[in-house]
């Protein structure tokens, strides 16, 4: 078990890979109540297109199916697994995003037992045809739930602004009639595919022993036999630079309208420390112009085009990345002129020592503030693990960026065909 001490964040991490390929990751926080354990694998819904273990050919299996396959693990042949965490205090739940799969727990008992439940319960898929016809309908209802949302319609309807080909337009639940065509094989091939120990993680953090905690983690899954496993095999369809339609425009039931504005981030052939340079960066310099304190915020506030809704947000991944802002707004038309003539604008800024300086403190205490939080720790980790990043070696990348780099950045960062405009309006009528 290899121990890494980061002195600074004045926290430890054990960690291992075990036989099986499994990658185990354990933070001990005796000052925590509270226990936080996820079990995630490489993923998600833009993993359409694969090659299945044990074959030859790639084959595409319907949109919504990894978030389809989230909700049927936790239904057993003859109980619900939910049912098992809440009969010993703890709290259960599992997400699906772009690109990964997770599910978790948290407790302050029975720590042990809920951690083998979670490993257990993961890694025993049982799927049936009439259990699988039933969760149709029952995700069809959450489908239609988030259509009726305008929040969900405008974020999702600006990413399908921005792309033309690559799977994150499409939605993470799918359609109900791409549901509608899968089927308990499907479920197999995905499951044996991308469940296997050598493409997930387990991250605890909380108040545990790690020595014991390593212990209970290896012996479980020595118990078990998974196939030798190979790289897995995905593909993603080309994706121009342009964006796919420049305006996007929908009628829904709404007493106010929504814009949002979409930047087509440029991800492609970054090394590992100029991705993680360029994810700090969207973030930090949308915060700088565009938060409450921010000149861009208060120059749309004055002119009567945003309210508090306002607010911006970016997700960078390797085959992808995007960033949004927008908000409510009575006229959706000049906030969309608006927003788009500050991004074309950015170019001719700079920013001196002194401002940057203050920007990177104002985001190492965000991060810092967040760190007290069990949940944020253990998401954020696993998200920057598949990444190839480690979370605890952020803090100190954000001090080395230099506003050199932050000026280049800037000056380079956005051009007029990678901007997307989304709208809800009210329906005439």
């Amino acid at each position: 078990m290899k121990k890494t001490n980061y002195e600074q964040l004045k926290e430890v991490v054990y960690s291992e890979k075990l036989d099986n390929g499994l990658s185990v990751f354990l933070l001990p926080k005796k000052e925590m109540a509270k226990t936080f354990g996820i079990f995630s694998t490489d993923y998600g819904s833009i993993d359409q297109t694969f090659v299945p273990i044990g074959q030859e050919e790639p084959i595409t299996v319907p949109d919504g199916i990894a978030h389809f396959l989230e909700h049927k693990l936790f239904e057993k042949e003859d109980r619900d697994v939910f049912q098992d965490f809440t009969k010993r205090g703890a709290s259960a739940n599992a997400f699906t995003s772009f690109t990964k799969t997770a599910y978790l727990f948290s407790a302050t008992s029975s720590i042990e037992e809920n951690m083998q439940t979670l490993l257990d319960f993961v890694q025993d898929p049982y799927f049936s045809e009439q259990s699988v016809e039933k969760e149709k309908g029952i995700i069809g209802q959450e489908i239609t739930m988030y259509d009726d949302q305008p929040d969900w319609r405008s974020f999702f309807g600006t990413i399908q602004s921005l792309y033309q080909n690559h799977p994150v337009q499409i939605d993470i639940a799918g359609t109900i009639d791409s549901i509608a065509e899968i089927t308990k094989d499907d479920l197999y091939t995905c499951y044996n595919t991308f469940y296997h120990p050598s493409n997930m993680s387990v991250f605890v953090a909380g108040n545990f022993e790690p020595e014991s905690m390593m212990k209970l983690i290896k012996d479980n899954q020595s118990k078990k036999e998974f196939p030798v496993m190979s790289d897995i095999d995905r593909s993603f369809p080309d994706e121009p630079v342009e964006v796919a339609k420049k305006k996007h425009v929908i009628e829904m039931p709404v007493s106010v309208s929504k814009c949002l504005v979409g930047i087509k981030e440029n991800v492609k052939d970054d090394s590992t420390e100029a991705f993680l340079k360029k994810d700090l960066l969207v973030d930090m310099l949308l915060d700088h112009f565009f938060s409450k304190s921010g000149e861009f915020y208060q120059e749309l506030y004055d002119k009567d085009l945003i309210d508090n809704s306002f607010s911006f947000e970016s997700n960078l991944e390797r085959n992808f990345g995007f960033s949004i802002l927008g908000g409510n707004t009575q006229k959706p038309d000049q906030l969309a002129e608006e927003i788009k003539g500050m991004l074309l604008k950015l170019k001719d800024f700079s920013l001196n020592e002194e401002q940057f300086e203050r920007i990177k403190r104002k985001k190492i205490g965000h991060l810092l503030r967040a760190m007290n939080s069990l949940e944020f720790i253990s998401t954020q980790f696993v998200h920057y693990n598949l990444l190839g990043i480690d979370l605890f070696e952020v803090v100190p990348a954000i001090e080395k960026l230099s506003v050199e780099e932050a000026n280049n950045f800037l000056h380079q960062w956005i051009d007029e065909e990678r901007i997307a405009v989304c709208q809800v309006i009210p329906s005439k009528g």
